[in-house]
Protein backbone atom coordinates (compact mmCIF):
# COMPACT_ATOMS: atom_id res chain seq x y z
CA UNK A 1 0.00 0.00 0.00
CA UNK A 2 2.78 2.40 0.91
CA UNK A 3 4.44 1.63 -2.43
CA UNK A 4 1.22 2.48 -4.29
CA UNK A 5 0.85 5.77 -2.41
CA UNK A 6 4.43 6.55 -3.26
CA UNK A 7 3.57 6.42 -6.98
CA UNK A 8 0.05 7.92 -6.83
CA UNK A 9 1.08 11.16 -5.14
CA UNK A 10 3.62 12.18 -7.84
CA UNK A 11 1.12 11.16 -10.53
CA UNK A 12 -1.60 13.39 -9.03
CA UNK A 13 0.89 16.23 -8.71
CA UNK A 14 1.95 15.78 -12.35
CA UNK A 15 -1.70 15.85 -13.53
CA UNK A 16 -2.42 18.98 -11.49
CA UNK A 17 0.64 20.74 -12.91
CA UNK A 18 -0.50 19.77 -16.41
CA UNK A 19 -3.95 21.30 -15.85
CA UNK A 20 -2.36 24.46 -14.43
CA UNK A 21 -0.03 24.75 -17.43
CA UNK A 22 -2.88 24.37 -19.94
CA UNK A 23 -5.08 26.84 -18.05
CA UNK A 24 -2.19 29.30 -17.76
CA UNK A 25 -1.48 29.09 -21.48
CA UNK A 26 -5.13 29.71 -22.37
CA UNK A 27 -5.26 32.64 -19.92
CA UNK A 28 -2.13 34.14 -21.48
CA UNK A 29 -3.49 33.82 -25.02
CA UNK A 30 -6.81 35.34 -23.96
CA UNK A 31 -5.10 38.33 -22.35
CA UNK A 32 -2.90 38.82 -25.38
CA UNK A 33 -6.02 38.90 -27.55
CA UNK A 34 -7.55 41.43 -25.15
CA UNK A 35 -4.41 43.56 -25.10
CA UNK A 36 -4.08 43.94 -28.88
CA UNK A 37 -7.07 44.91 -31.03
CA UNK A 38 -7.82 42.12 -33.50
CA UNK A 39 -8.86 44.61 -36.18
CA UNK A 40 -8.72 48.34 -36.73
CA UNK A 41 -11.85 50.30 -35.95
CA UNK A 42 -13.50 52.01 -38.91
CA UNK A 43 -12.90 55.42 -37.36
CA UNK A 44 -9.30 56.62 -37.16
CA UNK A 45 -9.15 60.17 -35.79
CA UNK A 46 -6.33 62.66 -36.23
CA UNK A 47 -5.32 63.78 -32.73
CA UNK A 48 -3.98 67.35 -32.56
CA UNK A 49 -1.96 68.58 -29.55
CA UNK A 50 -1.08 72.29 -29.22
CA UNK A 51 2.03 73.71 -27.63
CA UNK A 52 2.54 75.79 -24.51
CA UNK A 53 0.18 78.75 -23.94
CA UNK A 54 -2.04 77.53 -26.80
CA UNK A 55 -5.67 76.53 -26.35
CA UNK A 56 -8.06 74.11 -28.01
CA UNK A 57 -8.63 76.72 -30.72
CA UNK A 58 -5.02 76.47 -31.93
CA UNK A 59 -5.68 74.31 -34.98
CA UNK A 60 -8.85 75.97 -36.27
CA UNK A 61 -7.12 77.62 -39.25
CA UNK A 62 -5.18 74.47 -40.12
CA UNK A 63 -8.29 72.26 -40.10
CA UNK A 64 -10.16 74.81 -42.22
CA UNK A 65 -7.31 74.71 -44.74
CA UNK A 66 -7.30 70.91 -44.79
CA UNK A 67 -11.08 70.68 -45.17
CA UNK A 68 -10.90 73.17 -48.02
CA UNK A 69 -8.44 70.91 -49.86
CA UNK A 70 -10.46 67.70 -49.58
CA UNK A 71 -13.70 66.61 -51.21
CA UNK A 72 -15.43 65.98 -47.89
CA UNK A 73 -14.97 67.98 -44.71
CA UNK A 74 -14.05 66.23 -41.48
CA UNK A 75 -15.54 67.16 -38.13
CA UNK A 76 -13.53 68.92 -35.42
CA UNK A 77 -13.94 68.07 -31.75
CA UNK A 78 -12.06 70.26 -29.27
CA UNK A 79 -11.27 68.90 -25.81
CA UNK A 80 -9.58 70.55 -22.85
CA UNK A 81 -8.23 68.40 -20.02
CA UNK A 82 -8.57 70.20 -16.69
CA UNK A 83 -6.20 69.80 -13.78
CA UNK A 84 -8.80 67.73 -11.89
CA UNK A 85 -8.91 65.30 -14.87
CA UNK A 86 -12.36 66.22 -16.14
CA UNK A 87 -12.80 66.98 -19.84
CA UNK A 88 -14.68 69.87 -21.40
CA UNK A 89 -15.85 69.67 -25.01
CA UNK A 90 -16.78 71.93 -27.89
CA UNK A 91 -17.29 71.27 -31.59
CA UNK A 92 -18.53 67.97 -32.99
CA UNK A 93 -17.39 64.41 -33.61
CA UNK A 94 -18.97 62.77 -36.64
CA UNK A 95 -18.31 59.02 -36.64
CA UNK A 96 -19.36 58.83 -40.28
CA UNK A 97 -16.10 60.53 -41.22
CA UNK A 98 -13.11 58.21 -41.38
CA UNK A 99 -10.62 60.83 -40.14
CA UNK A 100 -12.34 63.25 -37.75
CA UNK A 101 -10.06 65.71 -35.96
CA UNK A 102 -9.76 65.80 -32.17
CA UNK A 103 -7.80 68.55 -30.43
CA UNK A 104 -6.58 67.65 -26.94
CA UNK A 105 -5.46 70.77 -25.06
CA UNK A 106 -4.73 71.40 -21.40
CA UNK A 107 -6.04 73.85 -18.83
CA UNK A 108 -2.52 74.03 -17.43
CA UNK A 109 -0.71 74.83 -20.68
CA UNK A 110 2.47 76.27 -19.19
CA UNK A 111 5.98 75.54 -20.47
CA UNK A 112 8.67 73.41 -18.80
CA UNK A 113 9.67 69.78 -18.58
CA UNK A 114 7.80 69.09 -15.34
CA UNK A 115 4.62 70.36 -16.94
CA UNK A 116 5.16 68.33 -20.12
CA UNK A 117 5.26 65.24 -17.90
CA UNK A 118 1.90 66.21 -16.38
CA UNK A 119 0.40 66.95 -19.78
CA UNK A 120 1.48 63.54 -21.13
CA UNK A 121 -0.36 61.90 -18.23
CA UNK A 122 -3.44 64.07 -18.82
CA UNK A 123 -3.26 63.20 -22.51
CA UNK A 124 -3.23 59.48 -21.69
CA UNK A 125 -6.25 59.98 -19.43
CA UNK A 126 -8.09 61.80 -22.22
CA UNK A 127 -7.26 59.09 -24.76
CA UNK A 128 -8.69 56.42 -22.46
CA UNK A 129 -11.98 58.30 -22.21
CA UNK A 130 -12.21 59.40 -25.84
CA UNK A 131 -11.33 56.01 -27.37
CA UNK A 132 -14.08 54.36 -25.30
CA UNK A 133 -16.60 57.14 -25.95
CA UNK A 134 -16.06 57.30 -29.71
CA UNK A 135 -15.02 53.66 -30.26
CA UNK A 136 -11.67 53.90 -31.98
CA UNK A 137 -8.57 51.81 -31.42
CA UNK A 138 -6.11 53.44 -33.81
CA UNK A 139 -5.21 57.02 -34.64
CA UNK A 140 -2.65 59.39 -36.12
CA UNK A 141 -1.31 62.41 -34.27
CA UNK A 142 0.09 65.87 -34.95
CA UNK A 143 1.81 67.93 -32.26
CA UNK A 144 2.90 71.54 -32.62
CA UNK A 145 5.84 72.76 -30.53
CA UNK A 146 5.62 71.27 -27.03
CA UNK A 147 2.61 69.27 -28.21
CA UNK A 148 5.08 67.02 -30.04
CA UNK A 149 7.01 66.54 -26.80
CA UNK A 150 3.80 65.57 -24.99
CA UNK A 151 3.05 62.98 -27.67
CA UNK A 152 6.60 61.60 -27.50
CA UNK A 153 6.46 61.29 -23.73
CA UNK A 154 3.03 59.63 -24.03
CA UNK A 155 4.37 57.03 -26.47
CA UNK A 156 7.23 56.16 -24.13
CA UNK A 157 5.34 56.12 -20.83
CA UNK A 158 1.65 55.34 -21.41
CA UNK A 159 0.95 54.09 -24.92
CA UNK A 160 1.80 50.43 -24.26
CA UNK A 161 -0.71 50.38 -21.39
CA UNK A 162 -3.59 51.16 -23.75
CA UNK A 163 -5.21 48.91 -26.35
CA UNK A 164 -4.35 51.27 -29.18
CA UNK A 165 -2.40 51.52 -32.42
CA UNK A 166 -0.78 54.65 -33.79
CA UNK A 167 -0.42 54.96 -37.54
CA UNK A 168 1.51 58.17 -38.16
CA UNK A 169 3.05 60.84 -35.93
CA UNK A 170 3.98 64.29 -37.21
CA UNK A 171 5.61 66.86 -34.95
CA UNK A 172 5.91 70.48 -36.05
CA UNK A 173 8.73 72.61 -34.62
CA UNK A 174 9.02 70.47 -31.49
CA UNK A 175 12.05 71.53 -29.39
CA UNK A 176 13.42 68.16 -28.30
CA UNK A 177 16.41 69.88 -26.69
CA UNK A 178 14.46 72.98 -25.62
CA UNK A 179 16.46 76.15 -26.38
CA UNK A 180 19.87 74.45 -26.71
CA UNK A 181 21.63 74.85 -30.05
CA UNK A 182 24.48 72.47 -29.22
CA UNK A 183 23.57 68.77 -29.28
CA UNK A 184 26.50 68.06 -26.95
CA UNK A 185 24.60 69.99 -24.28
CA UNK A 186 21.64 67.69 -23.83
CA UNK A 187 18.85 68.82 -21.55
CA UNK A 188 17.44 66.44 -18.96
CA UNK A 189 14.33 66.01 -21.09
CA UNK A 190 16.25 64.98 -24.21
CA UNK A 191 18.42 62.63 -22.14
CA UNK A 192 15.31 60.99 -20.67
CA UNK A 193 13.55 60.69 -24.03
CA UNK A 194 16.59 59.01 -25.59
CA UNK A 195 16.95 56.70 -22.59
CA UNK A 196 13.30 55.55 -22.82
CA UNK A 197 13.06 55.32 -26.60
CA UNK A 198 12.88 51.52 -26.56
CA UNK A 199 9.15 52.02 -25.89
CA UNK A 200 8.63 53.81 -29.23
CA UNK A 201 6.28 51.60 -31.31
CA UNK A 202 8.33 49.75 -33.91
CA UNK A 203 5.58 50.16 -36.54
CA UNK A 204 5.44 53.95 -36.15
CA UNK A 205 5.83 56.19 -39.20
CA UNK A 206 7.27 59.46 -37.92
CA UNK A 207 7.74 62.89 -39.55
CA UNK A 208 9.56 65.72 -37.78
CA UNK A 209 8.95 69.08 -39.46
CA UNK A 210 11.06 72.18 -38.85
CA UNK A 211 10.36 75.65 -40.18
CA UNK A 212 13.10 78.19 -40.76
CA UNK A 213 14.09 81.09 -42.95
CA UNK A 214 17.81 80.82 -42.20
CA UNK A 215 18.37 77.21 -41.00
CA UNK A 216 19.05 78.54 -37.49
CA UNK A 217 15.57 78.87 -35.96
CA UNK A 218 11.95 79.73 -36.60
CA UNK A 219 12.04 82.79 -34.38
CA UNK A 220 11.41 80.71 -31.25
CA UNK A 221 12.77 77.16 -31.55
CA UNK A 222 16.36 76.45 -32.67
CA UNK A 223 16.64 74.26 -35.76
CA UNK A 224 19.20 72.10 -33.93
CA UNK A 225 16.67 71.42 -31.17
CA UNK A 226 14.09 70.10 -33.66
CA UNK A 227 16.81 68.06 -35.35
CA UNK A 228 17.66 66.42 -32.01
CA UNK A 229 14.50 64.35 -32.42
CA UNK A 230 16.45 61.97 -34.64
CA UNK A 231 18.29 60.67 -31.59
CA UNK A 232 14.94 59.55 -30.17
CA UNK A 233 13.21 58.08 -33.21
CA UNK A 234 15.88 56.92 -35.64
CA UNK A 235 16.36 53.13 -35.59
CA UNK A 236 13.37 52.85 -33.23
CA UNK A 237 10.39 53.87 -35.35
CA UNK A 238 9.66 51.99 -38.58
CA UNK A 239 10.37 55.15 -40.58
CA UNK A 240 11.73 58.52 -39.45
CA UNK A 241 11.78 61.48 -41.82
CA UNK A 242 12.93 65.00 -41.04
CA UNK A 243 11.47 67.75 -43.23
CA UNK A 244 12.58 71.39 -43.32
CA UNK A 245 10.20 74.01 -44.68
CA UNK A 246 11.59 77.42 -45.59
CA UNK A 247 10.20 80.60 -47.08
CA UNK A 248 7.11 82.56 -46.09
CA UNK A 249 4.99 81.85 -43.01
CA UNK A 250 7.69 79.78 -41.33
CA UNK A 251 7.76 81.58 -38.00
CA UNK A 252 6.96 79.35 -35.04
CA UNK A 253 3.39 80.58 -34.59
CA UNK A 254 2.50 80.41 -38.30
CA UNK A 255 3.75 76.88 -38.97
CA UNK A 256 0.55 74.86 -38.32
CA UNK A 257 -1.33 76.76 -41.02
CA UNK A 258 1.67 77.13 -43.36
CA UNK A 259 0.57 76.07 -46.85
CA UNK A 260 3.47 73.68 -47.37
CA UNK A 261 2.90 71.98 -44.01
CA UNK A 262 -0.82 71.68 -44.73
CA UNK A 263 0.16 69.88 -47.96
CA UNK A 264 2.53 67.62 -46.00
CA UNK A 265 -0.28 66.70 -43.60
CA UNK A 266 -2.56 66.04 -46.53
CA UNK A 267 -0.01 63.74 -48.15
CA UNK A 268 1.61 61.94 -45.22
CA UNK A 269 -1.05 61.92 -42.49
CA UNK A 270 -4.29 61.88 -44.48
CA UNK A 271 -2.66 59.91 -47.31
CA UNK A 272 -4.19 62.14 -49.96
CA UNK A 273 -1.96 62.83 -52.95
CA UNK A 274 -1.22 66.46 -53.71
CA UNK A 275 -0.12 67.76 -57.10
CA UNK A 276 1.23 70.93 -55.55
CA UNK A 277 4.96 71.46 -56.05
CA UNK A 278 7.09 71.90 -52.96
CA UNK A 279 10.17 73.92 -53.90
CA UNK A 280 10.87 75.02 -50.31
CA UNK A 281 11.02 71.60 -48.67
CA UNK A 282 14.14 69.69 -47.70
CA UNK A 283 13.66 66.04 -46.74
CA UNK A 284 16.14 63.87 -44.83
CA UNK A 285 15.67 60.23 -43.79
Amino acid sequence: MSLMLKWIRPLILFVLLGFMAVFGLRWTHQNMRNAIPSANSRVSPIILVPGSSATQERFDAMVNELNGKTKTSSSLLKVTVHTDNHLSYSGTFQPGKSHPYIVIAFQNNHDGYSNIKKQAKWFSHAMTILSAKYRFNHFSAIGHSNGGLVLTRYLEKYFNQQKMRINTLMTIASPYNFSETNIDKRTQMLTDLIKDNSKIPTNLVMYSVAGTENYNNDGTVPFASVEAGKYIFQKRAKNYTQITVTGEDTTHHDLPQNGEIVSLIQQYVLNISSTKQKPDINVQH
